[in-house]
């Protein structure tokens, strides 16, 4: 998307910084308008509505993740240092604040008020996750290297609900480390070499 102006990405990571704040429903474009710099029908020049905006930084967010997990199966040969990839990088995000909630988990808790064409691109955010994952689990067991205690796509989708599920916990508690004290122990049982 290197085609989207510099003014279009900076109303794309305030919306983003303000949805993981306060949810679909917790911003408008004058609060963006506010934020950015520049004047609501900017923002409307860019994204004719709330709809368009929301449903392009969840497409955005989905690309970086796809991304980001290609490049961790590139560099990281072992399905469970992947696993434990994936979990250290949520863990510095959570830390550092620079991403402390997932958007499409938190939009997902918020799916009954959202506008179909961004429940369709938060769903298909978890459909790709629970995919990677269960190829992960996958592979890992076929090499000796994870030890599953159920189907590969169960284990996946329990993976997922604990990873987010740890994110509303260090939200909840206001404690960062919060996140690492539920998520490993599901490392620890997942590995082989107990």
């Amino acid at each position: 998307m290197s085609n989207v102006s510099s003014t279009a990405n900076d109303i794309l990571a305030c919306a983003r910084t303000l949805i993981i704040a306060g949810g679909y429903n917790g911003f408008s474009y004058a609060d963006i308008a506010d934020v950015v710099g520049i004047r609501k029908p900017s923002i409307h020049h860019h994204f004719a509505s709330k709809v368009d905006l929301v449903r392009t930084l969840v497409s955005r967010y989905r690309e970086e993740a796809q991304a980001g997990l290609a490049a961790l199966e590139r560099n990281v040969a072992d399905p469970g240092e992947q696993l434990r990839s994936y979990i250290a990088y949520w863990e510095v995000c959570i830390k550092d604040a620079t991403a402390p909630f997932c958007v499409c988990a938190l939009l997902a808790s918020e799916l009954p008020i959202l506008p179909e064409e961004v429940a369709v691109e938060v769903r298909a955010h978890f459909r790709a996750l629970a995919s990677w994952l269960t190829s992960a689990m996958e592979r890992g067991k076929r090499q000796g290297r994870l030890q599953l205690a159920s189907t590969a796509r169960i284990e996946a989708e329990s993976f997922m609900a604990t990873v987010h599920g740890a994110m509303l916990s260090a939200r909840a508690y206001g404690d960062p480390k919060m996140f690492g004290t539920i998520t490993r122990p599901l490392l620890d049982r997942l590995s082989s070499r107990h």
